[in-house]
C-alpha cells in the first residue's frame, strides 16, 4: 500500500481552520497564496484541524466538537500570532504527508455520548413521551408552526451554527430556529471574535462574499490583491438584500468594495434582518459587513434575547 500512500501525500493537504481573535486575514491569505494546502468546507472533509491564534475559554468545548468531526487519521496544528505564514505552511504540509504515510491519529477528546439521555426512557425506551414530546433517540423532534411568509403549517427545529462555521463570521454564535431554509428566529448567542483593521480591507471583504457565491477562484484572486475577471458578479447577489437608508443594500458594499471603497456603517442591529430571509441570503447580509462593523453592530444590541419573526 505504499503507492496509495505516496500518491496521498501528493495530494493538497485538507485543512479545516478554527480562527480566533486576530487570525482572520492571515487564514485568508494563506489559503489564497501558500502551495499545497486546501481549505476544507466541512470538517468530515479535512484530516488537519487548524487553530489559529486563541481560542477563548468559553469557546473551547466548541472547539472540542469541532475536533471530534474529523475523520480518522487527524492532527492538531497551532498557529499564534507572529509565525510567519511560510512556516505554517511547511509545518501543515509536513503533517499531512506524514498521516499519509501511517503516523498515528488524535483520539477523541469527548466521550461518544447523545446529546440527551434516551435509553430506556418513554413507554418505549426511546427517550420520546406522548405524540410528540420527549427526545427520541436523543434528539427532540420538530414542532409545527405557522410559516412566517404564508401562514402555512410546517416544521420547525432549532439548531446552534458557530463559533467556527465556515460561513459565519470566526466566534459568532447563532441559535437559529428554520422551516426548511428560512429563518423565523434568532439568538445571538456570542459576538464575533475581534479581529485587526487589515480584515475589513476592501479586497478581503469581497472575497468573503464571493466565496459564499461559490467563486472560490475570483475570491482567491482578491485576496492576492487581484480585481475579479467577471464583471457581472455583483448581480449574483440578490437586490434589495439588507438594505439600510445609507448603506445601500449588500449588492451596493460588494461593488463598493469591488472597486476598492470602504462601506459604509451597519443598523443597529443587523440580526434583526435574519427572520424571514432563507440560510444563504442571511449569510450573504452578515457578510456584506466588515467584520469590525458587524461586530460593533451586534455588541450594541448584545441584549438582545430574542429577535421575534
Amino acid at each position: 500500500m505504499s503507492w496509495l500512500r505516496t500518491l496521498a501525500a501528493g495530494a493538497a493537504a485538507p485543512i479545516y481552520p478554527s480562527i480566533g481573535a486576530g487570525m482572520l486575514a492571515e487564514v485568508e491569505q494563506l489559503f489564497a497564496s501558500a502551495p499545497g494546502l486546501r481549505r476544507a468546507a466541512s470538517p468530515r472533509d479535512a484530516a488537519l484541524l487548524l487553530v489559529a491564534g486563541d481560542i477563548p475559554a468559553e469557546a473551547r468545548p466548541a472547539l472540542d466538537r469541532l475536533h471530534d468531526q474529523l475523520p480518522h487519521p487527524r492532527r492538531t496544528l497551532a498557529w499564534k500570532a507572529g509565525e510567519p505564514s511560510t512556516q505554517i505552511s511547511a509545518r501543515l504540509n509536513e503533517a499531512w504527508r506524514d498521516l499519509a504515510h501511517g503516523a498515528p491519529s488524535e483520539p477523541d477528546r469527548l466521550p461518544d455520548e447523545p446529546p440527551n439521555p434516551w435509553r430506556g426512557i418513554g413507554p418505549h425506551g426511546q427517550g420520546g413521551k406522548g405524540m410528540m414530546g420527549g427526545t427520541p433517540r436523543g434528539r427532540p423532534m420538530a414542532m409545527t408552526g405557522a410559516d412566517i411568509r404564508d401562514g402555512l403549517e410546517l416544521d420547525r427545529y432549532t439548531a446552534r451554527v458557530g463559533p467556527f462555521a465556515p460561513m459565519l463570521p470566526p466566534g459568532l454564535t447563532l441559535e437559529l430556529t428554520l422551516q426548511g431554509d428560512v429563518i423565523v428566529e434568532a439568538h445571538v448567542l456570542s459576538l464575533p471574535f475581534p479581529q485587526p483593521e487589515e480584515a475589513d480591507l476592501p479586497a478581503l471583504c469581497a472575497a468573503r462574499m464571493l466565496r459564499l457565491l461559490g467563486l472560490e477562484g475570483a475570491a482567491d484572486r482578491m485576496t492576492r490583491g487581484h480585481a475579479p475577471r467577471a464583471a457581472w458578479i455583483r448581480g449574483a447577489v440578490p437586490a434589495g438584500l439588507g438594505a439600510w437608508p445609507g448603506a445601500g443594500d449588500a449588492r451596493d458594499r460588494l461593488d463598493a468594495w469591488l472597486s476598492g471603497r470602504q462601506e459604509g456603517g451597519a443598523p443597529r442591529d443587523p440580526a434583526r434582518a435574519l427572520p424571514g430571509l432563507e440560510w444563504h441570503e442571511a449569510t450573504l447580509l452578515l457578510a456584506s459587513f466588515a467584520p469590525g462593523t458587524l461586530r460593533r453592530a451586534l455588541a450594541e444590541a448584545q441584549d438582545l434575547q430574542e429577535i421575534p419573526a
